[in-house]
C-alpha cells in the first residue's frame, strides 16, 4: 500500500468530497493563495477555484459566522482554524448557533459544518498556544469531536465529518502533519465513534488519541520488552465516546492506563474512568491510572516543555504500578 503524508491524506479527503458534492467548499486563514499554512490545501485553489476556496481576515468570529450560515443554508462548509487556540475567539458561534440550532429549531434547521485544524501543543510555542481542546468541545451537547492520530484514519474520518448532517470538530496536530502512513487508493470511510484497537494485548489496557497516540505506542514496545503485552487502543472519537470497546479490553487485561495532552481536571481521561469504573469496577484488578499534561499553563523554556507532557518512560511506569510490579 502506498506511504503518504498526514496533510496529503487531509487533502485528498477534502479534494474527493469536493468533487463529489458541489456544496462542499474549504474556508480559511492561508487556505487559498498561500496553499494553507502547514500546506494541507495545497493545490486545492487552482482546481476548485477562488469560489470554493476561500481566504479570510484574521477574523475567527467573523468566518466562522459565515461558514455556520452557509450550513444553516444547504452548503457543507470545511473551516479551517490555524490552530484551535485561536479557535477560541470562534466560540460563540460554535457553541451557540452551530451545536443548538438543530434543537432550537425543533429539528428544522441543521448545521452539517466540519472544524478542522491543528490541536494542542506543538513544541516551543508558549502557553497561549499550546492547549489541548477536546474535553472543551466534547462537553457540548450537538458536537461530534474526533481527535486523530495517523494518516489512515485522518482521511477516512474526515470524509465522514464533512458527510455527516451535524457539526464536527475535527481536531489534528502541528507535528504530525509530516507523518507517513499507509493510506489506500481507493475510496474508503470510516464511522465516527468507534475507536481501533492499534496493538493487541492481554496483561493491561493503555488509552489515548492524536498524538499522544505516540506514546502510548512508545510505552507498549518498551513494556514487550520485558514481556509485558499491552493493548493500546486510538480512541479516534471524543464525542461520541466509545467506551464499549475499552470495556470489552478491561474485560481481558484487568487494567487500564488513559494517556492524555489535556490538563487533567474534567478531562477526557476523567470521562473513561468514570464510564468504566461504573460499568466494569468486578473486572478492575487494580485503580485507573492516567498521565496527562500538568496543571499548568505550558511555558516555552525546552526543559519544561518535556517534563510538562507525557512521555514514554512515565507511562512505562505508570503501567508497572497498576501491574504491582517493582519500580
Amino acid at each position: 500500500m502506498r506511504q503518504i503524508a498526514f496533510r496529503q491524506a487531509l487533502r485528498e479527503a477534502m479534494q474527493e468530497e469536493m468533487r463529489r458534492d458541489e456544496r462542499v467548499f474549504l474556508m480559511g486563514e492561508e487556505v487559498a493563495e498561500y496553499n494553507g499554512a502547514y500546506k494541507v490545501s495545497q493545490g486545492m485553489l487552482d482546481e476548485f477555484g477562488p469560489r470554493r476556496v476561500i481566504d479570510t481576515p484574521i477574523a475567527e468570529l467573523g468566518f466562522t459566522a459565515i461558514g455556520v450560515g452557509a450550513a444553516q443554508n444547504g452548503l457543507r462548509p470545511v473551516l479551517e482554524f490555524m490552530t484551535w487556540n485561536f479557535a477560541v475567539l470562534a466560540l460563540d458561534q460554535i457553541l451557540n448557533t452551530a451545536s443548538k440550532m438543530l434543537a432550537m429549531s425543533g429539528g428544522q434547521v441543521g448545521c452539517p459544518i466540519v472544524f478542522r485544524g491543528p490541536n494542542g501543543s506543538a513544541g516551543q510555542l508558549g502557553a497561549q498556544h499550546s492547549t489541548a481542546f477536546e474535553s472543551y468541545y466534547a462537553n457540548i451537547p450537538g458536537l461530534k469531536v474526533i481527535s486523530v492520530s495517523n494518516p489512515y484514519d485522518a482521511k477516512g474520518l474526515l470524509k465522514a465529518a464533512i458527510r455527516d448532517d451535524d457539526p464536527v470538530v475535527f481536531m489534528e496536530s502541528e507535528q504530525m502533519y509530516g507523518d507517513m502512513g499507509e493510506v489506500p487508493e481507493e475510496e474508503y470511510i470510516i464511522p465516527i465513534g468507534k475507536a481501533d484497537i492499534k496493538r493487541a494485548g492481554k496483561d493491561v489496557t493503555i488509552v489515548s488519541f492524536n498524538k499522544m497516540m505516540k506514546v502510548a505506542m512508545g510505552a507498549a514496545e518498551e513494556l514487550a520488552k520485558e514481556g509485558i503485552e499491552a493493548e493500546v487502543i486510538d480512541l479516534r472519537t471524543i464525542r461520541p465516546l466509545d467506551w464499549f470497546t475499552i470495556l470489552e479490553s478491561v474485560k481481558k487485561t484487568n487494567r487500564l492506563v488513559i494517556v492524555e495532552e489535556q490538563w487533567p481536571f474534567s478531562s477526557v481521561s476523567s470521562e473513561i474512568s468514570y464510564r468504566i469504573q461504573k460499568e466494569g469496577f468486578d473486572y478492575l484488578d487494580a485503580p485507573i491510572r492516567r498521565i496527562t499534561a500538568v496543571d499548568a499553563p505550558m511555558h516555552y523554556a525546552p526543559n519544561l516543555v518535556k517534563l510538562y507532557l507525557p512521555d514514554v518512560e512515565r507511562t512505562v511506569k505508570l503501567v508497572k504500578e497498576v501491574m504491582y510490579m517493582k519500580k
